[in-house]
């Protein structure tokens, strides 16, 4: 097993595992039934995933090579279903740290997938921020929300960033990735803490 294998596994697992849970908790929080719960934490670890192999030339039908993934999902959503809810709401807390966590994994295996297709630096940006954002969107989209990646604090452009770093080559090997990954969820912590936010203009009257 190379190093880029192995680096495509790490964050596959952190980013899997981060948004099943955030998919899961959003389904409950929504009174969805276990079978919703499950959907919701598949499609919000999967969503990304799959939009991102349309755009740069993975089949898509590679998520079903994924059984490990999947299973690694399935387990997650279980657990979350099953344990008391005084530790969901503990784990509320903590829910903008498990969503760092996972656009920051999501966004460097999308950025490194597309670097080793040799796309553009353009694909590359953009592999990083579908799989990165992806599915949020879905799950919100499926949960009657509206998009928080879209509307809330700084979020998206993490994910950018992720994909430009990786696509000039600053970032290369375990350590200088697992460094961006770092670098990511802080960025991304400091956006909720201080509220930062991209300039907004609404039309709506006043």
């Amino acid at each position: 097993m190379d190093l880029l294998e192995i680096n495509l596994q790490l964050f596959s697992v952190i980013g899997t595992v981060a948004f099943a849970v955030s998919g899961a908790v959003v389904a409950m929080e929504e009174d969805f039934d276990i079978l919703g719960v499950f959907v919701l934490a598949l499609v919000t670890a999967f969503g990304g995933g799959v939009v991102r192999n349309l755009l740069i030339g993975i089949p898509v039908t590679t998520l079903w090579e994924q059984s490990f993934y999947l299973k690694t999902a399935l387990i997650a959503a279980a657990l979350v279903f099953i344990v008391p809810s005084s530790w969901i709401r503990r784990w509320k807390t903590w829910e903008s740290l498990f969503d760092a966590i996972g656009l920051a994994a999501f966004s460097i295996q999308g950025a490194i997938y597309a670097t080793n297709m040799n796309h553009p630096i353009s694909a590359v940006v953009v592999a990083a921020v579908m799989t990165g954002i992806g599915g949020g969107i879905i799950r919100d989209v499926l949960a009657g929300r509206k998009p928080l990646v879209l509307q809330d604090e700084i979020y998206a452009v993490w994910g950018m960033m992720a994909g430009l770093f990786i696509g000039l080559g600053w970032f290369q090997g375990s350590y200088h990735l697992l460094a961006l990954f770092v670098i990511i969820v802080f960025l991304r912590m400091l956006s909720v803490f201080f509220k930062w936010r991209l300039p907004r203009r609404s039309l709506r009257l006043k």
